[in-house]
């Protein structure tokens, strides 16, 4: 009798096995702990490697944490704030009931002097700045156009630019900032591609070319790129590498950490050209 519950255990523990190893659900799990659990397990190997005493301060440590705080500086700029701002979801109870430490952007100090540094910047008219101060104390109170019941419940589930184009009309200034800024993807990969593209072009070997020289080429060589992808065989051979290209081969890492979209000219260029 008990060989047979013995037996009927190791079934049900078997079966339960079997469920986890053909759940993917449970692998993109266990794949999403290792992704931040790996590099923290590097970083002790490598401290226990350098064989010193706990109270001792690793060189390395001091490393990691510069490319921390790099990749957090060059993710935490005036646009990035303005950005999420401007995304009713930030603001609506659903969002803010999961976390009670969580605060909408307007009552975020960090935030708001951000959006500010922002606002001025964009707006250096003292009439429109205005404007778009008043417009803002609108938006982020639910009050005046925004009141509606059908405005404030949709902002925790309709798509931010779909909400400022059903809901945003009376105020123009941000409803035409959230069209540009909520419809960029939220990835500098554009800026890196063209760091690469000048790391080919100023290397080791090419390291006296002027600034200006290096910038021309760079405009060049990406205008010949995109020139490439259209039906005409004679320039296809400017196409080096495609988007997939990435040569790196002369940035350190920590440069390439630094690399930041906090810069007043490439915020006026994206919000002109989207």
């Amino acid at each position: 009798m008990n060989g047979l519950l013995i037996r009927e255990d190791d079934t049900v523990k078997a079966n339960s096995v079997k469920e986890k190893i053909l759940d993917d659900d449970w692998w993109d799990k266990v794949s999403y702990i290792l992704s931040f659990t790996e590099p923290i397990y590097d970083m002790i190997r490598i401290y226990k490697k350098e064989k010193l005493p706990l109270s001792a301060r690793s060189i390395f440590y001091d490393v990691v944490h510069q490319v921390l705080v790099s990749q957090w500086t060059k993710n935490n700029t005036p646009l990035h704030c303005l950005a999420h701002s401007l995304n009713p979801r930030y603001y609506s109870d659903a969002w803010l009931l999961e976390d009670s430490k969580r605060l909408p952007p307007h009552r975020d100090g960090e935030i708001s002097q951000e959006k500010q540094t922002c606002f001025r910047r964009l707006f250096p008219n003292d009439d429109e700045h205005d404007r778009v101060l008043e417009e803002y104390a609108l938006f982020s109170m639910k009050v005046g156009p925004f009141e509606d019941l059908i405005c404030i419940t949709k902002m925790d589930t309709m798509e931010p630019k779909s909400w400022w184009a059903n809901f945003g009309a009376q105020t123009p200034l941000l409803q035409t900032l959230a069209f540009k800024l909520l419809g960029q993807p939220s990835s500098s990969s554009c800026a890196e591609r063209n760091w690469s593209t000048y790391a080919f072009i100023h290397s080791l070997r090419r390291n006296r070319l002027t600034t200006s020289r290096a910038q021309d080429l760079v405009y060049i060589h990406n205008n010949l790129r995109l020139l490439s992808r259209a039906p005409n065989d004679g320039v296809n051979m400017w196409d080096v590498g495609g988007d997939a290209f990435d040569s790196m081969e002369d940035v350190g890492f920590l440069e390439f950490a630094d690399l930041s979209l906090d810069e007043p000219e490439l915020e006026s260029d994206l919000l002109v050209n989207v």
